[in-house]
């Protein structure tokens, strides 16, 4: 997800989809270490998505 996306993004949406990206992140690593992913920078790709949108949250918050 791009920051011009992020930015874009309702409060409600950002709450929404970190949700959304929690739960598939925490799919990923479960399925990861049963057998390795076939893509495993898909985690870090996740996780910094997670961060961005938190970071977006956290801003809009204190302004």
């Amino acid at each position: 997800m791009k920051q011009s996306e992020i930015k874009e993004l309702s409060a409600e949406g950002l709450v929404e989809q970190i949700a959304t990206l929690k739960k598939q992140y925490a799919d990923l690593k479960v399925a990861h270490s049963v057998t390795p992913l076939e893509n495993p920078l898909q985690l870090r790709e996740v996780r910094r998505t997670i961060s961005r949108l938190s970071t977006e949250l956290t801003n809009r918050d204190n302004q």
